[in-house]
């Protein structure tokens, strides 16, 4: 089956998907900071193309992907809107794509950052509580990470961002986007103490010293490259192997949403 994205369909073409599916896919991409072997793009590659696969096997639409977002980072290249202001986005992108006929709307997000997922969770949280008119509609965000087994065990084990996973599903996606011979780390101790905990590129400033302060929160200039993990150990065949898995999942979880209405 062909994948059906919505900005390349035309009216009468939209119409008639509106016609054979109530479900809608929506990536959330964000621009920033892989190391210097992957493109600043590698969190829009993993919302687009997992989204396009799933639609490839279920005939849902694919909604045009938001590509900016909240993403911690301060490496060149990185951008960077308010969660405040992607909420807002949301709401607004929510809201047409339920005007337009849909059912079901499941958010999948490219990026795992901390602030970035609390900062969808509570944009469609809000959405439904503001929203009565919709309450017969479903709506959901696909952690999409967690239906494979062998990405969480290399998670446990220290391989975060930019690492082995990323750039193995970036090898299987898109291969000729991948820059193996830049392939480099930051110093051992910092790279380290990342691999141990994948928010440690953060440092905090209290000012003041009462729990009532709120401390200024920025990257350590430490980092220099933005890898978290090992990148060397990265695939083609292993990120087919999540890919496979990750698909799996969020095809289940639309045939699930979908026999729910």
């Amino acid at each position: 089956m062909t994948a059906r994205i919505w900005e390349k369909l035309t009216v009468e073409e939209f119409s008639q998907a509106l016609r054979e599916t109530p479900t809608v896919l929506l990536p959330l991409g964000v621009c920033e900071q892989h190391g210097f072997h992957l493109p600043l793009a590698t969190d829009i590659y993993n919302a687009e193309h997992l989204s396009r696969r799933a639609s490839e096997e279920t005939g849902c639409l694919v909604a045009p992907t938001l590509k900016y977002a909240f993403s911690g980072g301060e490496l060149p290249g990185t951008i960077n809107l308010s969660p405040q202001a992607h909420g807002v986005l949301l709401l607004e992108i929510l809201r047409e794509l339920y005007r337009n006929g849909l059912t079901n709307v499941i958010l999948v997000p490219g990026h795992g950052g901390t602030d970035f997922l609390y900062g969808i969770q509570s944009a469609a949280t809000l959405f439904l509580r503001l929203n009565p008119q919709y309450a017969d509609r479903n709506l959901a965000i696909c952690l999409w990470w967690d239906y494979s087994p062998e990405w969480q065990e290399k998670s446990a084990a220290g391989d975060y961002h930019a690492a082995e996973v990323e750039t193995s599903l970036m090898a299987h996606w898109v291969p000729d986007e991948v820059r193996w011979e830049r392939m480099t780390v930051d110093e051992p101790e910092f790279l380290n103490l990342m691999r141990t905990d994948c928010d440690a590129y953060e440092e905090r400033e209290q000012r003041v010293d009462d729990p009532m302060s709120i401390p200024r929160r920025f990257q350590s200039p430490r980092m220099k490259v933005g890898v978290m993990g090992w990148p060397e150990r990265a695939a083609a065949a292993t990120g087919a192997r999540i890919s496979e898995q990750c698909v799996a999942g969020l095809v289940e979880l639309i045939r699930k949403i979908q026999a729910a209405r």
